[in-house]
């Protein structure tokens, strides 16, 4: 009786294998800590506008590791708000020796993720920048930033880890 429940135990497990991966691939998905950042200078008013997109749950995890009771961001403007504050702690945007600080426009929830609007003064067109993205990286070390600098056709794309250095990238027209 043993041998035939553990026979039908391994036939089973042989045929659920090849449906492991859909049914995983949720779970694994979650594990790929990102985080994207965009910087364009808008036509419009001229400004430097900068986006930041966060899986919700890795925000309310940050804040958490933070010292956060019951951090609540799509609830809670209080938690967005101390979050945009941590990314304005964790990324760095320079010109030259010059600090460049965004001012917070706000953040909404979009699908799973919560997004950051921050806007600055732009600096001359063909200005090279340099760029410092650590979201999240003081909580997961695997964690990967992309910040994307321009527009349309004219985009270059930096990719950040746990402790890399900052890196320069040309503002684009």
């Amino acid at each position: 009786m043993i041998r035939r429940r553990a026979a039908l135990t391994g036939l089973a497990a042989a045929l659920a294998l090849p449906l492991a991966p859909p049914l995983l691939a949720p779970l694994a998905a979650h594990q790929q800590k990102r985080a994207i950042s965009t910087i364009a200078r808008n036509p419009r008013s001229g400004r430097l506008e900068i986006m930041h997109q966060v899986p919700v749950h890795d925000a309310e995890h940050a804040l958490r590791a933070q010292g956060a009771k019951t951090p609540d961001i799509i609830g809670s403007a209080e938690s967005r708000e101390a979050f945009a504050r941590y990314v304005a702690r964790r990324f760095v945007l320079m010109v030259g020796d010059a600090a460049i600080v965004p001012d917070y426009v706000g953040s909404e929830i979009s699908g799973g993720s919560l997004w950051v609007y921050q806007e600055a003064a732009a600096p001359a067109p063909g200005a090279v920048l340099r760029i410092s993205s650590q979201i999240l990286t003081d909580v997961w070390p695997r964690q990967e930033n992309r910040v994307n600098i321009g527009s349309g056709t004219q985009v270059t794309t930096l990719i950040f880890t746990s402790g890399d250095a900052p890196q320069d990238a040309l503002l684009p027209d």
